[in-house]
């Protein structure tokens, strides 16, 4: 497989500074794609080596797009994440002054994070979305467009220029990016990770999400993320994508996704792999009962009862 990543371009995205912070994209080839499901296509289809892309901001919660192409088609993993601290520029051409521009775009995620200064400092614009922050610039370079929001490190790439910085409508917005790539063993557990799985119930009945969820809750394995999505089959049927503390290894973690697979009719597991930003030491200790500990003083406790030897 073609030593590269597939990421969602063109150059100057937020998703592009996001990948080249892992050490390893610079031994890889980086290959800008049109969208998020042209990356991870790119991974199926064995033309790059993994995909990395958006899933989740802390504006708008999960990235509907990644999440949806994640659950459908052929199996894919999440190896790594990066969290991102993101703040929006207003690119123009040089010249253009705020009284001139009539037309903006950005990334349709954008939009509900600079929503407010637009109405305060815009409120007459008409705004149209693009595949890409950068290429919402790329737009602006061509004159279809009269301004971009886009990171300010795009400006020099489009021969543009940020008529304004720092725009951003909560503060401390991030963006949580993943590396995905063809299914294989999950990394070594370090203590600080996450598992991502999609589950989905095997009937709509009062309490059945709270049943499935118990599975993690009586095994003391904290949700981190817990967004529905529809399957297509009909309104009202949906899938959950949940991120959970631990690693696969962990007991209590493996004995909740067994719990899943016996309720549910499908179980997707996408990945355990490292928490960004999150130290070791940071860690919350497993509760009274749930450490892989206790669950292994248990089980031997149990063969012991079966073999007459309590």
């Amino acid at each position: 497989m073609p030593a590269s990543y597939a990421y969602l371009g063109p150059e100057g995205t937020f998703t592009e500074v996001a990948l080249r912070t892992l050490p390893e994209a610079a031994t890889r080839e980086l290959l800008p794609v049109v969208s998020v499901p042209a990356a991870l296509d790119a991974v199926r289809s064995g033309e790059a080596e993994a995909a990395f892309v958006p899933i989740e901001n802390s504006v708008e919660g999960g990235i509907t797009t990644t999440l949806d192409e994640l659950v459908a088609g052929a199996p894919l993993m999440i190896y790594r994440e990066v969290l991102l601290d993101i703040t929006f520029a207003l690119l123009v051409r040089p010249g253009t002054k705020l009284g001139d521009i009539k037309t903006v775009t950005a990334h349709p995620a954008a939009q509900p994070q600079v929503r407010n200064w637009m109405q305060a400092h815009l409120p007459d614009v008409t705004w149209e979305s693009s595949a890409s922050n950068a290429d919402g610039a790329r737009l602006v370079q061509e004159g279809r467009f009269d301004a971009a929001f886009a990171g300010a490190f795009a400006a020099s790439t489009y021969g543009l220029e940020p008529l304004v910085t720092e725009i951003h409508d909560a503060e401390n917005a991030q963006t949580r990016f993943v590396l995905v790539g063809r299914p294989a063993r999950p990394a070594a557990p370090t203590g600080a990770d996450k598992t991502s799985v999609v589950i989905w119930q095997r009937e709509d009945h009062p309490g059945a999400l709270m049943e499935l969820l118990q599975e993690f809750a009586i095994r003391g394995v904290n949700l981190m993320l817990l967004q529905s999505r529809p399957t297509g089959k009909g309104i009202g049927d949906y899938c959950f994508a949940i991120d959970a503390e631990g690693h696969i290894s962990d007991r209590r973690v493996a004995e909740a996704l067994m719990g899943l697979k016996r309720a549910c009719p499908q179980v997707r597991f996408l990945g355990s792999y490292p928490r960004a930003g999150v130290a070791v030491a940071d860690v919350r200790e497993p509760r009274t009962g749930t450490s892989d500990g206790e669950f292994v003083a248990a089980s031997d406790w149990l063969a012991r009862c079966q073999d007459g030897r309590f």
